[in-house]
This record gives structure tokens, C-alpha cells and sequence, in this order.
């Protein structure tokens, strides 16, 4: 019997969570251990600062900016790495949108206007950009998989 299409949701978002939780804290470690690791931080909390001035909204505080940012980064990731679902080809899917994710995360931000050094500064950032968004999306895939042999073995 074929599974309803609504029964995939909850691996694949949980799946998600898991790459984005490895990925920010990827990031979070290095930025304190080498100064050439990617700082998506920043370019998350240029980008945050960008959206609420055109709203004329109210700027936060730095700490408040940077929780806000992390929590944005987590579920933003979360919800693009659920993509990477379930199945055989999962691995594939999560190295390529991850692949997809650190090209994006190294040429992007300077044509949207929030500088390009956080994440193009030097060519080792640029690696751990594109290596790291990676090994989310591996991490994703892993996630999946390991749900999918939980729920086989409970049948």
C-alpha cells in the first residue's frame, strides 16, 4: 500500500531542521576558531537591518538582531533543506542543493547589497561557504535516511 504524500512532510521538515542545525553550528564554531570562516551571521543581520529600514520598522538591539537572525537562518535552511526529502537519491539531492546553497551563499550577497566579505573574502571562505552548505545538505540526507530505517524497523 502506497503512503499518503501528507505522511512525507514530517520527515522531510524534520530532515531539514537536522542540515540546518549542523550547518549554523558549522558556522557558529569556526567564526570563533579561524578568522577566514564564512560570518552568515552578518550578512543575515545586514540583510534583517535591509528589510525592517525599508518597513520603517524599529531597529533591534545587537543581541536581539543576532537571536532573530539565527532563528531566521535555522528555519529558512530548515524549510530549503526538507527539500532534499526521502528515498534512494536523497544523499544525491541534499550534496547538490547544499552545492547549490554555498554557490549562492559566495556570489549573491555582494548584488544584493550586503557585501561581499563575510563569505567572499578570501578563496579558503569561499571553500567553507561552499563546503558547509554541503554538508548540510548531507546531513539532511543522513537524516532522512535514518528516519526511513526507524520506520522500517517498527513495521
Amino acid at each position: 500500500m502506497k503512503k499518503k504524500k501528507s505522511a512525507r512532510w514530517p520527515q522531510a521538515l524534520g530532515s531539514g531542521l537536522a542540515g540546518a542545525l549542523v550547518l549554523t553550528a558549522i558556522h557558529e564554531t569556526a567564526r570563533r576558531l579561524t578568522p577566514d570562516a564564512p560570518r552568515m551571521d552578518v550578512l543575515g543581520m545586514r540583510g534583517l537591518r535591509k528589510i525592517l529600514d525599508q518597513a520603517d520598522a524599529p531597529q533591534p538591539a545587537p543581541d536581539t538582531l543576532f537571536n532573530l537572525t539565527m532563528a531566521g537562518d535555522i528555519l529558512s535552511n530548515g524549510l530549503y533543506y526538507s527539500l532534499v526529502g526521502r528515498g534512494k537519491r536523497a544523499w544525491r539531492r541534499g550534496a547538490v542543493l547544499g552545492l547549490a546553497a554555498g554557490i549562492g551563499g559566495v556570489l549573491l550577497p555582494g548584488p544584493l547589497g550586503l557585501g561581499e566579505g563575510p563569505s567572499n573574502r578570501t578563496r579558503q571562505t569561499q571553500l567553507m561557504t561552499v563546503a558547509w552548505y554541503v554538508l548540510g545538505g548531507l546531513a539532511a540526507a543522513g537524516a532522512s535516511r535514518l528516519w526511513s530505517g526507524a520506520r522500517k524497523a517498527r513495521r
